[in-house]
């Protein structure tokens, strides 16, 4: 199971502002109003399967401590065009500057949970997993077997660190199949499964008959894979099958029928490297404007002397109530403001002002 690691994926989304932002937002900040406030929403425009959501919040928060994300689904709902999937609110600069980010990996992670759900239900009703495989986006890996479960497949190896999967170019420079599985067995705890990738028949009995717990079908076809399966399962009845390339939506449940002679756990590829094409799963974030502040340093008991009848006048109105909009949270709009002021008695000095 992969679950995202919170200090892995800030410090990810950092990298990506990065990026994106450079030195700022130059065309926000030549254009609105510092300090306005704005609102959002993320809104779906076809059926799909959410991922991403955390990722999302991790970028406006990463701009902005105090900016919240609300979502009204999680992540591996399905939802149906339309739906608002999640809104937020704060200083508009920071809404335009994560808009993009935001957008990018959601689409992308739900392109992704999405074509994981297909493969999931194309298999409905066999004994076989959807499993993805170490093709993933450079950068995004985290993300990407996240989506995939999101999507309802399990994640294969996370990195090469992560199991032994002895493949051709292994058993080439080892000398053979069994060469190869018995220093891996000698070398790595007893906790670590071995895996063996072949192709031949010989390479698939040398896999077994040498104590390999895991055999991959690579790249065989459905004639092949059928005949594979049938001797590995006379040999050892107990042994994992999977199959790995050249697997559709079409073929996928062909090669996973609860039958004797089909893998039980195909290892397909394509959510991660099909989604590519799905990158551009409709999302959309709709900002409004709420409100337009200017900041005032100062503070409360501060603000209090300004209006005593014996302070002076002449300070500007607009500083003392824009500083109660930042006091109380940022959140409130400027009519608010206007209203709890104006019962201030000391208003009287200074008509016309709203």
């Amino acid at each position: 199971m992969n679950w995202l690691d919170e200090g892995a994926l800030f410090s990810q989304i950092g990298t990506f502002l990065s990026e994106d932002l450079g030195r700022g937002d130059l065309t926000t900040q030549a254009t609105v109003i510092r300090n306005t406030h704005a609102k959002g929403r993320f809104l779906a425009k076809e059926s799909m399967i959410v991922a991403g959501l955390e990722a999302v919040e991790a970028v406006f928060s990463t701009l902005d401590s105090q900016q919240q994300l609300e979502a009204f689904v999680s992540d591996g709902d399905e939802v149906e065009a339309g739906k608002v999937i999640a809104r937020t609110s704060g200083f508009a600069d920071v809404l335009l500057a994560g808009e993009r980010l935001a957008l990018n990996l959601m689409q992308r992670l739900s392109g992704i949970a999405t074509l994981t759900k297909k493969y999931v239900l194309a298999i409905e009703g066999t004994n076989a997993q959807i499993v993805d495989t170490r093709k993933t986006t450079p950068g995004l890996r985290m993300l990407e077997k996240y989506a995939v479960i999101a999507g309802g497949g399990r994640n294969h190896r996370y990195g090469l660190d992560d199991g032994v999967l002895i493949k051709d170019n292994h058993i080439s420079l080892a000398g053979g199949v069994r060469e190869a599985v018995g220093r891996a067995r000698k070398t790595v705890g007893h906790l670590h499964k071995i895996e063996v990738e072949v192709s031949t028949e010989t390479d698939l009995k040398d896999a077994i008959e040498s104590g390999a717990d895991i055999v991959l079908l690579d790249n065989l076809t459905a004639e092949e894979t059928a005949r594979f399966v049938d001797l590995a399962r006379k040999a050892s009845n107990g042994i994992t099958l999977e199959s790995s390339g050249g697997i559709t939506l079409e073929n996928v449940r062909p090669c996973c029928l609860p039958h004797h002679n089909h893998a039980d756990q195909p290892s397909v590829m394509a959510p991660t490297r099909q989604a590519i094409r799905l990158s551009s799963i409709p999302v959309s974030l709709q900002v409004e404007i709420i409100a337009i502040a200017h900041q005032f340093a100062g503070n409360l008991q501060a603000l209090l002397q300004l209006f005593n009848p014996c302070a002076q006048l002449h300070i500007l109105v607009d500083q003392a109530l824009l500083f109660l909009l930042h006091f109380h949270h940022r959140a409130l709009n400027v009519q608010n403001i206007a209203q709890r002021v104006a019962s201030l008695r000391f208003l009287k000095f200074i008509p016309n002002v709203f």
